[in-house]
């Protein structure tokens, strides 16, 4: 079983995997919509304030029920007991990411001890953190599961995941990695349509295309120093996040229209991570491929390139990489690394997560 909850905090993904062979069957998904309470004290603890150490200890808790009773109503779907599941990889909440830092950390946070003890099944978790320690990013972490699972032999892709961060897998004809984060995915559209209509989304992008494009806003945007900063990297809301945002606007803007541009932000910050490269297919996953307007615009970006959701090759895009960490827990077990050195930067591959028993 593969757990995410990722950078939006929106809800947590559930896949049950089989595996008989390299190449798993996913045999059942969940979606578990974030309490929002646990979503609002999520976002808050990415910045610095009060009582900070309490306050996560008791989230990290409150996090582990959450994903119990996610794991439980995919078994009761699935009509599985738990001693049918060899393991749950648990990606956990990130809460802070700073691999560049003076000492560089990554948290995530979501107990797995609890989770182990309530659930009855054994927990891999904390998949990050060996890989920074070995001098890597500790992200991304599925350009591995990637080449494993979706890329096709002898051709060139680009898988593209646009989660609230959105990261790219390059993977050659010849089988080499390589990927990194590309900037804001989905978490700076969020914040902001939360902030002006209460949504936790943009639906299809329907908003944003009442918008339109503010040039000077974008020009600015883009001139922030990660766009163009060199590989291996990785990022997160505590870079990209509104308060950044605020920093640039006059506060004259349409709201509409900043929407528009957070868009556009994404397809040219993508865009100009794959401008150099050369791929046969790009395939999109993440909730990102469900903003029509969003993929529209990547396709104009990166014509003539055959560009499609992961639903060209029958995985569908909202559980990518919860499916990714039940495959990195398979890793685990079998002792196995799970990162890919030249996407990291770590010194070498590394077996990553630790093991909660049941």
């Amino acid at each position: 079983m593969g757990l995410m909850s990722g950078t939006s905090a929106d809800g947590i993904d559930a896949v049950l995997v089989s595996y008989e062979g390299r190449n798993g069957t996913l045999l059942r998904t969940h979606h578990e919509e974030m309490p929002g309470a646990l979503r609002k004290e999520i976002l808050s603890l990415r910045h610095p304030g009060e009582d900070e150490l309490h306050r996560m200890a008791v989230l990290d808790q409150k996090l582990a029920l959450a994903y119990v009773n996610t794991v439980n109503s995919l078994l009761a779907q699935a009509d599985m007991s738990a001693k049918e599941i060899s393991a749950i990889g648990s990606h956990g909440q990130t809460i802070r990411h700073d691999p560049e830092g003076a000492t560089p950390f990554t948290w995530q946070i979501g107990d797995p001890n609890r989770l182990a003890e309530m659930t009855g099944i054994s927990v891999v978790a904390d998949f990050r953190r060996r890989d920074l320690a070995a001098g890597g990013q500790g992200a991304p972490l599925v350009p591995a599961f990637h080449q494993s699972q979706l890329a096709e032999p002898g051709v060139a892709t680009a898988i593209v995941n646009i989660g609230g961060i959105a990261n790219i897998t390059l993977i050659s004809a010849d089988g080499e990695v390589r990927g990194w984060d590309t900037g804001p995915g989905n978490t700076l559209m969020d914040g902001w349509i939360h902030r002006h209509q209460n949504l936790p989304f943009d639906d299809g992008g329907a908003w944003a295309a009442t918008g339109q494009v503010l040039e000077s806003l974008l020009t600015e945007a883009l001139i922030h120093p990660y766009f163009t900063a060199r590989t291996p990297k990785s990022t997160g809301p505590e870079t990209f996040h509104l308060e950044w945002l605020s920093t640039l606007l006059t506060g004259q803007e349409k709201p509409e229209d900043v929407q528009r541009t957070l868009l556009e932000i994404v397809v040219e910050s993508i865009g100009r991570a794959l401008d150099d490269v050369s791929s046969s297919v790009i395939r999109i996953s993440g909730g990102g491929a469900r903003n029509h307007l969003l993929m529209n615009r990547l396709a104009a970006r990166l014509a003539p390139t055959d560009i499609t959701s992961t639903d060209a090759i029958g995985i569908d895009p909202q559980w990518v990489e919860a499916w990714a960490f039940a495959w990195l827990a398979k890793q685990t077990l079998a002792g196995t690394p799970g990162n890919v050195p030249a996407v990291t930067g770590a010194r070498g591959p590394r077996v990553l997560g630790a093991i909660y028993p049941a």
